[in-house]
């Protein structure tokens, strides 16, 4: 599925993850197969917890990162097309 800046995503119910010093590491329950994020990842992880636009994603990362607005949402959007292709996130429209 197609991630555009509208679209909404959300973490699936069927991982768990923890914060393990500023990394992230996920566990897929579907496939037992283990998942880990760097700092900026984590922090796009973090705010998936709740149903999300993509565009509040972007934002959120380009206060707290120093990225242009091109580069920040072809990256995050791409980290999310990943993490909903492992079925780490549910997109929603």
């Amino acid at each position: 599925m197609k991630i555009t800046v509208v679209t909404k995503v959300v973490a699936s119910k069927d991982q768990v993850s923890c914060d393990l010093a500023g990394a992230a590491s996920i566990l897929n329950l579907k496939n037992s197969t283990y998942y880990g994020l760097d700092d900026v990842g984590n922090r796009v992880w973090e705010l998936v917890t709740e149903p999300k636009p993509v565009s509040a994603i972007c934002a959120a990362i380009m206060d707290e990162y120093e990225v242009t607005p091109d580069r920040c949402e072809h990256d995050v959007v791409r980290l999310l097309e990943d993490m909903a292709a492992q079925g780490l996130i549910e997109v929603r429209g």
